[in-house]
């Protein structure tokens, strides 16, 4: 018998601990790629993932039952991984030495005419990864959901308990964050 979140949530808040496993199996899939999309290490990922499940256990008394219990889980989910960003500062330079070649060329046809270059190349995506690495916790968060995820602004504003303006503002920063990365390795590449 299939059994619905609201009763597994008051099952627990009754002293049936085994019932949160099943919301765990439940939702253990989309709790870990979305702190995949934070982290890169897989031992970073298993952290966050066992830190928000903890605290969904522990908070789970603070479930209202108004919306369903994977927007609660997943907004936790989303605060949990910005904490893990703001206490691991994502700021390590990349020289362009370390580059591979692919990144390099993808990175001089971007320089030369940002339109021509390939979305899909694999040097892209890896290049793309190195610039998110770079960038500051609330940088990285909002262009993560806004530009990856495909979230609206008004999800996001949801998630991270941030108003509808300040996530505005955080995506035009993160934008102009990245194009000085880019700027700057572009340059390292010259020099």
């Amino acid at each position: 018998m299939d059994v619905d979140d609201a009763q597994l949530v008051a099952a627990v808040l009754r002293g049936e601990t085994a019932a949160f496993e099943t919301l765990v199996q439940r939702y253990q899939p989309r709790v870990f790629a979305t702190a995949r999309r934070y982290a890169r290490l897989d031992s970073e990922v298993e952290d966050i993932v066992q830190e928000i499940f903890a605290k969904a256990y522990q908070r789970l008394d603070s479930y209202r039952g108004a919306a369903p219990f994977e927007h609660w889980l997943m907004r936790l989910a989303v605060r949990t991984c910005y904490d893990f960003l703001r206490a691991h500062r994502r700021r390590r330079e990349i020289p362009i030495a370390d580059l591979s070649d692919d990144e390099v060329n993808w990175l001089e046809r971007f320089a030369a005419d940002p339109s021509d270059a390939p979305e899909t190349a694999d040097a892209a995506r890896e290049l793309v990864r190195r610039v998110l690495d770079q960038l500051s916790p609330p940088a990285r968060l909002v262009i993560t959901l806004l530009e990856i995820e495909d979230r609206s602004v008004r999800d996001i504003a949801a998630l991270t308990g941030w108003s509808i303006p300040l996530v505005k503002v955080r995506a035009f920063r993160a934008r102009a964050e990245m194009r000085r990365i880019l700027a700057r390795m572009s340059r390292e590449q010259y020099l």
